[in-house]
């Protein structure tokens, strides 16, 4: 069997976007690793597929490297509605996208006729620990100190549909991938976590690398800025908007009437068919 996919990526959070309503995409954990693999597969964080929803425009499901299934991805939704607008499955310009964290309304931005990026709905952050989840003692935990691996961290849990927890650091130059596996794997975060670290550079700039639970490292997260944005609001690091400058580039997050806005660029780097053995 032949599957037809598109590479697309997002500041640098890449996925394989495939249209799964015209054709049939198997979703198992071998097929999802094995084409995500960078040396023997097409390369990306994941895979996310395009499906028909219900109730609104387009449902959307993303993977992880490791193929464990997302509930939500910033940078691949935006990527998601110019798939569809691109592959001439809408010709609306805002579109109601079904994900596993709920409605996300999408607006694409243009120049020209084409599609340039998107700037999303991202909906309300949610800070009740039971919600996230996190398990801690109090009902949020906003600046709160917690040892993770030994060392004292100010912890600050936010979900964006998926959780987060955010941390300040003074210099972004050190060994994520060591702490960042201790946070993913901690008692604490009973669906594991996705973990910011940040730097703040002024009222209105951040500066964060980010941990993907399921993923590790990754160039960007739009779900991970947005909750960097909330967070450092939540402490007094920031105002109602601010840049998130990632490994990748840099996103506009807004907070305006208690839902958090994200606004970055949407990429196609390649097209290509993928041949499915034994299938």
């Amino acid at each position: 069997m032949e599957l037809h996919f598109t590479k697309m990526e997002g500041i640098g959070n890449d996925y394989i976007y495939i249209d799964g309503i015209h054709q049939h995409v198997p979703l198992d954990k071998e097929f999802i690793t094995k084409v995500s693999d960078r040396h023997f597969g097409i390369g990306g964080d994941g895979i996310i597929v395009i499906l028909e929803s219900e109730k609104y425009d387009f449902k959307m499901r993303m993977f992880n490297l490791d193929g464990s299934e997302g509930m939500m991805c910033g940078n691949g939704i935006r990527c998601f509605a110019k798939f569809c607008y691109d592959h001439h499955l809408t010709d609306k310009k805002v579109l109601n996208i079904e994900t596993k964290a709920g409605l996300r309304i999408v607006e694409l931005i243009f120049d020209g006729e084409d599609v340039i990026g998107a700037k999303v709905d991202m909906q309300e952050p949610i800070i009740q620990c039971s919600l996230i989840p996190v398990k801690y003692e109090k009902e949020t935990m906003i600046n709160e100190s917690v040892y993770i691996g030994q060392k004292e961290y100010r912890l600050t849990a936010v979900s964006m549909g998926n959780p987060h927890v955010v941390t300040y650091v003074d210099s972004l130059h050190f060994d994520i991938e060591k702490i960042g596996k201790i946070f993913e794997n901690h008692y604490m975060f009973p669906q594991s976590v996705n973990t910011e670290f940040v730097e703040v550079v002024n009222d209105h700039y951040l500066k964060m690398r980010v941990w993907e639970r399921g993923s590790g490292e990754t160039m960007a997260c739009g779900t991970g800025a947005c909750a960097v944005m909330y967070a450092s609001y939540l402490n007094g690091y920031c105002k109602e908007k601010a840049t998130v400058e990632l490994l990748g580039g840099k996103l506009e997050i807004e907070l305006k009437d208690g839902h958090i806005f994200m606004t970055g660029p949407a990429t196609t780097v390649f097209e290509g068919v993928i041949k499915i053995e034994g299938v």
